[in-house]
């Protein structure tokens, strides 16, 4: 009698099942898991379709590794404070605590549901006190190693949501190479509209603290190299974001409008610093300010470029003079937009003879173009009207005329003036935020004392009861701001800056570790056990910030002696975006699909199957149907065995097929597993159910290979759609439950079973092609006749030959080949007697391999070969309705000169 698999009739039984067995819970004694992490959610209020494919990745893997004997650690929490969550209050007329927990009881039941298995005795929340407090004391250990720094910065403001914006907060319309365009916590110059509101950015002074990231530039930038199991798309990103240069600082003196004073400026063509023509300083540039000071032009001119973000070639002149400091000339100083703050020093040394920029703005301002550099090979250049920006030779450099520009870099070195140097575009983290909804900055500010960390017995500092206002909600807690200094007693102010979220994300990974330890952030011994995490996975757009900062962090951590790791993630993977409609799904576009519409199991393992974890793809309907009817058609399977089919106890030769393909889907989906190829672990599933149903049709199944096959699709299956995997197991009469069985293992050694599968397919098609173009519709016999095994041994010397040729060519050893390679190789296979031995067939066939060239594939032996195209002749009777013979080619056989190693020659008639 044929059933119908609903999921949503049997999850809450397994859900209970798995909980009551504790299946998914890690044991504080485990030896070092496997830590599989998903990046946590924001609490936004329900999950996404994005959630979705990110978890159902984690957990796929986290099942295959736990059904493969590994202790794991799959946990999950939330990323709960932030500016959103006020948002969301405030048009609910609710608090963010209120809103923020209703969304984390919502999002935790779907994740249920779903079938997600988490460790939940591990579960945090950041907006917890329990968890925060450690974002304060690490905040307090950072101030302590000279890693937390309070000063005035020039940041981007938002006059609506009335708080600090990063850069990348800052909707500028350009493309930054898939940055996480929430967030970006570098000194913020940038012009636009806020990410969220749309209002238009503003520029203010306020003081801030940060922590030095700086200090890490060069650390975190050279460590890139070792992350091999990163994308390469993620490690170029964190590149340009450090933005490494290396070069040379030229120190220009300046003097005007009363100020005597000393610019540097980075450039890393050295050799063109003769063709200096003027001083260009960022708007930003601390001299740029003082002179803003004195001068309302260049104060104007400051303010309406902070305003706009297409200054383009603008620039204004100063009253400042440069002097060069190579010639003694006197150099005009101007403020140009186009010097960037973040860049180098914030300084360029004008020579638009060789650079574009400079060129550019030399001809918008008439400024003169002076030729420093000309090609080696005398060609000659498009001076003045382009820039000549390649290396050459010196000329009009005094002492260095003549020589090539890499000798002058060098040579020029040795000036006073001028020293060797690296910048770095990355700048300090900016963690300042002024709202309410995140972790208070553990300070008090006292007249007398100035700055005094909170002492750790008064951790954590809370935040006050959420009152609606404007502004920063924390600066109206006036009752919350008053407190003592710790270090004199007398009466003072609390720090109302809260800190940025991501500091809340830069060490969650190790708090799961430890959720309840509570003499510091988490067990330092069982983080320098159980680290690194072994996978994460995320969205790319990730790639720079939080990925940045989690590896900032693990270092400052392990400095300060808290932990032994540097790199906290040893595998990471980037999920791609679902698309509908050829957009990316979303609610704002209207477009989106509750993850439940379809059902929590078909859902996932959709997302599974659509493409790989790191590809778009696009949701459609008939894909989603396609796998709701691969979960019936395995449905199917089980229980029409269960209910009882006839099935044999004695074995016939053709049962050794599907024996030996049940053990080459283990080895197939095994591998795809490892390779988090889900979408080929459905494939691999749906073709050995295919193969299933076959079988059984074709004769009655022989009991022990079927239910063996069976119980391995339910185990294969499970980590993918577990409430399935648990009903075909449960169907099977197995003991206990698939999500703690053992992993399947292959009876027999198949670690050639994409050659075994490739030989089956082939002769399967040419066996079609020939009833085709002979117009046979109803054969007779088919007559599959293997080569003899002299051809195997050629092949083999022809491929061995192959491999070595290539070493041979380079270390230049193998003359006579490389003049004829074809002959050689004849010769080498003819030198074997027992091939030889076989006459004129030899050369001819000799011939042909070496005409193949590279072309030569891995093979099985003659023996295995034979052995799998006998055990699969049931497939050519079953499609084509003839007797099958399978044999071994002989001398003066007919079909002996047709049939080659892994391509057998066939006879129909």
């Amino acid at each position: 009698m044929s059933r119908r698999y609903d999921h949503a009739q049997v999850q809450e039984y397994w859900q209970h099942v798995w909980e009551r067995e504790g299946v998914y819970d890690c044991p504080d004694d485990a030896e070092d898991p496997t830590y599989v992490l998903g990046m946590f959610p924001y609490t936004s209020g329900s999950l996404h379709m994005g959630h979705i494919r990110n978890y159902a990745i984690t957990d796929a893997y986290a099942r295959y590794r736990r059904m493969a004997g590994d202790d794991v650690l799959h946990p999950m929490g939330w990323d709960a404070f932030g500016l959103p969550a006020e948002n969301a209050a405030y048009e609910r007329d609710t608090d963010p605590e209120s809103w923020t927990r209703s969304c984390i009881d919502r999002m935790r039941a779907d994740l249920r549901e779903m079938g997600f298995g988490y460790d939940w005795s591990r579960e945090i929340t950041t907006c917890d006190p329990e968890y925060y407090r450690w974002n304060q004391w690490l905040f307090t250990r950072f101030y302590d190693e000279g890693l937390v720094e309070y000063g005035a910065a020039t940041v981007n403001w938002c006059p609506d949501c009335e708080t600090v914006l990063a850069d990348a907060q800052v909707e500028t319309g350009d493309d930054d190479g898939g940055l996480d365009r929430k967030h970006d916590h570098s000194h913020a110059h940038a012009q636009g509209v806020c990410w969220r509101c749309g209002t238009d950015v503003e520029q203010r002074d306020l003081d801030q603290w940060f922590f030095t990231i700086t200090d890490y530039a060069e650390e975190l930038y050279d460590g890139l190299d070792d992350l091999d199991g990163w994308p390469e798309g993620v490690r170029d990103s964190q590149r340009n974001w450090i933005g490494k240069q290396a070069g040379a600082r030229v120190a220009f003196d300046v003097a005007g409008e009363g100020l005597e004073t000393s610019v540097d400026a980075f450039t890393t063509r050295l050799d063109t610093v003769y063709g200096t023509t003027y001083l260009a300083l960022s708007p930003g540039h601390d001299l740029v300010r003082e002179v803003a000071e004195r001068d309302d032009a260049v104060a104007e001119y400051v303010e309406s470029v902070a305003s706009t973000d297409d200054a383009g070639l603008s620039g204004i002149e100063t009253a400042l003079t440069a002097t060069h400091p190579f010639t003694g000339e006197d150099l005009p100083v101007y403020v140009a937009a186009y010097v960037l703050d973040d860049v180098g020093t914030g300084a360029v040394m004008g020579v638009p003879a060789h650079n574009e920029r400079d060129h550019a703005f030399a001809t918008e301002h008439d400024l003169p173009v002076e030729q420093v550099v000309e090609p080696v090979d005398g060609s000659g250049t498009n001076l003045p009207e382009t820039a000549f920006t390649e290396d050459g030779m010196l000329t009009a450099s005094g002492e260095y005329d003549g020589l090539a520009s890499t000798a002058a870099r060098d040579r020029l070195l040795d000036h006073d003036a001028a020293e060797s140097a690296t910048t770095y575009r990355l700048r300090d983290w900016l963690i300042s935020r002024q709202r309410y909804w995140g972790t208070p900055i553990p300070i008090v500010h006292c007249e007398d004392c100035g700055h005094v960390p909170v002492p750790d017995e008064d951790l954590p500092v809370e935040l006050p009861e959420y009152v609606q206002t404007t502004g920063n909600p924390l600066d109206a807690a006036e009752e919350w701001q008053q407190t003592e200094c710790p270090d004199c007693g007398k009466l003072a102010e609390r720090e109302t800056d809260t800190m940025d979220t991501f500091v809340d994300s830069s060490w969650y990974f190790l708090r799961y570790l430890s959720p309840h330890f509570d003499e510091a952030p988490f067990d330092q011994a069982t983080a320098d056990e159980w680290l690194p995490v072994d996978v994460y996975v995320g969205g790319e757009e990730h790639a720079v910030l939080h990925l940045l900062y989690i590896r900032f962090f693990t270092r400052a951590l392990a400095d300060i002696g808290l932990l032994e790791r540097r790199e906290p993630v040893d595998r990471l993977i980037n999920q791609g975006t679902v698309l509908h409609g050829g957009e990316k799904m979303s609610k704002s576009k209207g477009n989106d699909i509750a993850p439940h519409e379809y059902g929590a199991e078909t859902t996932r393992l959709f997302v599974l199957s659509a493409a790989h974890p790191n590809q778009d793809f696009e949701w459609t309907v008939k894909d989603v149907s396609a796998v709701y009817d691969f979960q019936q058609t395995l449905y199917d399977l089980v229980s029409e065995f269960t209910d009882g089919i006839d099935a044999r106890t004695e074995s016939e030769p053709h049962d050794a097929y599907l024996e030996r393909e049940i053990d080459r889907t283990i080895a197939a989906v095994t591998d795809e597993y490892e390779r988090f190829r889900f979408h080929r672990v459905v494939g691999e599933l749906q073709r050995f159910a295919s193969l299933l149903r076959r079988y059984a049709s074709y004769d009655t199944p022989y009991r022990f290979a079927y239910s063996r096959g069976l119980r391995t699709v339910a185990a294969l299956v499970a980590p993918i759609a577990p409430y399935l995997g648990e009903e075909l197991w449960h169907l099977l009469d197995e003991e206990g439950l698939v999500s703690t069985a053992r992993w399947p293992e292959a009876l027999r050694d198949v670690s050639e079973y994409r050659i075994e599968r490739e030989l089956v397919r082939r002769t399967l098609g040419d066996v079609r092609d020939i009833t085709e173009v002979v117009d046979i519709d109803d054969p007779d016999e088919i007559e599959v006749v293997v080569a003899q095994d002299w051809k195997y041994e050629a092949y083999e010397i022809a491929r061995a030959a192959e491999g070595s040729g290539v070493a041979d060519r380079a270390s230049g050893e193998t003359a006579s080949r490389e003049a004829d390679p074809d002959s050689a190789l004849v010769g080498e296979i003819m030198a074997d007697e027992d091939v030889a031995a076989h006459g004129d067939a030899v050369a001819e066939y000799a011939g042909e391999l070496a005409a193949n060239g590279a072309g030569l594939e891995p093979i099985v032996d003659g023996e295995r070969e034979l052995q799998v195209l006998e055990q699969a002749a049931w497939l050519f009777t079953e499609e084509f309705g003839a007797e099958v013979s399978v044999r071994r080619a002989s001398e003066g056989d007919d079909l002996a000169s047709k049939a080659r190693p892994n391509k057998p020659a066939i006879h129909i008639s």
